[in-house]
Order: C-alpha cells, then sequence, then structure tokens
C-alpha cells in the first residue's frame, strides 16, 4: 500500500469515495453494511464457532468500517490498522472507544493476532508483487481457528471500473480477481472456505435486489467476498 499517497488522502476519503459512488445511488455506508450483513450470516452459519473476540480491520483507512465491526460484533475488541499514520490519526479522534482502537501496521504490537480479520478494498492498493507479503501478514494475523474475511472490487464488472475511474486515490489501483485471491491465501496456508459475488443493482433496479441471493455465485457483482479459515 502506498503510505504517502494515502496520507495525503486522509482529510478528503470520504469525498472522494462518494464522487466515485454517486453513480450507484448509493453511499458508501449501503455498501459497508451490506458486507459487514453478508459476513455475520456466514459466521453464524459455522455452527459451533464461539462469537470472536478479537477482531482486527485490517487496511482500516480513516476508519469508518471499523465501529460498523464492533456492532455487528458486540462482545470483540476490533482493532483497526493501517499503514497511513494521517490516516490512524483521523480514525482514533473519530471513533476510539473502550471497544475500538487504532495503530499503524508497523506499531502493532508483536503477537498481534484476531479470530476474525477483516480487508475491504485494500489487495488493489498494494502492487502486484508485493502481494505475497501483504496475505502472509494476513495468515499471521488470524488465530488458529479463526477467519480471514477479504472483500475486494470486481474487475469483471464494468460499474466497477466505472466507480473505481471516478475516485482519484483509486488511480493507480490495480484490480485482482477472485480466483487470484483464492491462489494467494492458499500459497500462505488459508483455507478458502467461501466465495460470495454482491451488489448486482444499482438503486435504479433496487426492485430486482430480491434476486442477489440467488445471484451470489455468478461472477458479476460489483464486490466479492472470499472468507478462508486457518
Amino acid at each position: 500500500m502506498n503510505t504517502p499517497a494515502f496520507d495525503s488522502h486522509a482529510s478528503d476519503y470520504e469525498t472522494q469515495l462518494s464522487q466515485g459512488l454517486s453513480v450507484s445511488g448509493e453511499s458508501k455506508d449501503f455498501f459497508a453494511r451490506g458486507r459487514i450483513a453478508y459476513l455475520r450470516r456466514a459466521w453464524d452459519r459455522r455452527q459451533g464457532r464461539p462469537e470472536p473476540e478479537r477482531v482486527i480491520d485490517f487496511g482500516c483507512g480513516v476508519g469508518d468500517v471499523t465501529p460498523i465491526l464492533a456492532e455487528v460484533f458486540p462482545r470483540a475488541q476490533v482493532l483497526g490498522l493501517d499503514p497511513s499514520s494521517r490516516c490512524v490519526e483521523r480514525a482514533r479522534s473519530r471513533f476510539a472507544s473502550d471497544r475500538i482502537s487504532f495503530a499503524t501496521i508497523a506499531d502493532a504490537p508483536a503477537g498481534t493476532s484476531a479470530d476474525l480479520v477483516h480487508l475491504n478494498g485494500v489487495i488493489h492498493h498494494v502492487a502486484p508483487a508485493d502481494r505475497p507479503g501483504v496475505f502472509a501478514s494476513l495468515a499471521s494475523l488470524v488465530a488458529p481457528g479463526g477467519m480471514v474475511a477479504l472483500f475486494e472490487n470486481n474487475p469483471w464488472n464494468p460499474g466497477t471500473r466505472l466507480v473505481m475511474s471516478r475516485i482519484p486515490f483509486d488511480k493507480d489501483a490495480v484490480t485482482i480477481a477472485a480466483p487470484d485471491v483464492r491462489r494467494h491465501l492458499r500459497d500462505v496456508g488459508l483455507r478458502p472456505a467461501e466465495t460470495r459475488f454482491l451488489f448486482y443493482f444499482p438503486r435504479a433496479l433496487s426492485a430486482l435486489r430480491f434476486l442477489e441471493p440467488f445471484l451470489a455465485r455468478l461472477p458479476l457483482g460489483a464486490q466479492y467476498g472470499v472468507l478462508s479459515e486457518k
């Protein structure tokens, strides 16, 4: 991840993101809550899995999603990690609490681990040559028996490409397809357990969203999630 670039975007991250998402007719909160709701359902489907006590929001940016994770997983201590010190400072000033904390990735305490590691839209900001190292970091952060929930923009969806073209901080992004994510996860010893595609219809076609659960394996949603286990 390009730390200096994201330092420069810390103050106007939300404005840039909203500029891109406006073509969908929905806000960033709509997409964030949709992803986390899917993650909550997927966690609950695995019978016998206890509630997570520790959650890491990897690449948390300015922290907008971190409190949603704390809300949806109410027993967990949630740690937001990001390479950008300016993003971490802004996240901490807005959302830090007795259950939510933030740190730069470089300053994360040795041995930090979690039952659930969440990341969204992180890998496309990592140069392809550097991606194996990031996946190795994810494997080191998730505790045995835990889950990595990785969400990314789907390069096979034309609407996704349009949205990203309108966002300045995505100017140099290199998207990654779900099969490549699964390969990277397997390479670091994680077992991909589930892949689902999300967000097929913009707001103008919201009457069709009842179909989305039936389309979740069709690789055309605007985003996808790959859940893997250790």
